[in-house]
């Protein structure tokens, strides 16, 4: 399986993990026919944020709500591992509520060999999708 992103955003995801060591970034990914063109940034509203991420519903909400204004779809969600490993926590896929949106965890660390990954999450599983980047050309179907 994979996911399809473009170019463009995946630096964007990485440079804002570089940019919030103290805590988790999070935020949705959303885009058109199968391909994800933008990054939602959100507050990350955990009680512990250098270890966990949450998006308050209300913002959750008027993420979501934007979204469908600017006639994109959900496609994904991401957040950072600021010092582990870059793959789902159990908690992250207790917390999967959407299981037809790929989960991007990103790896602010020099040393990590892939520093962006994105996982299938459904029925209690994570399963590690296969990243196909687009440039912004293909992304926008020109």
């Amino acid at each position: 399986m994979l996911v399809r992103i473009d170019s463009r955003l995946l630096a964007e995801l990485l440079a804002k993990a570089r940019q919030q060591l103290a805590r988790e970034c999070c935020g949705l990914l959303a885009g058109r026919d199968g391909i994800i063109t933008h990054a939602l940034a959100a507050t990350n509203a955990a009680s512990d944020p250098l270890v966990s991420y949450e998006i308050a519903p209300e913002e959750l909400f008027r993420l979501m709500r934007e979204l469908r204004a600017a006639r994109l779809e959900l496609l994904g969600i991401y957040h950072s591992h600021p010092n582990g490993k870059n793959e789902p926590s159990p908690r992250d896929i207790e917390r999967a509520y959407y299981p037809d949106a790929a989960y991007f965890v990103v790896s602010p660390l020099a040393a990590a060999a892939r520093p962006v990954r994105a996982f299938s999450i459904r029925d209690g599983r994570a399963t590690e999708l296969e990243i196909q980047v687009e440039t912004a050309k293909e992304a926008h179907g020109q």
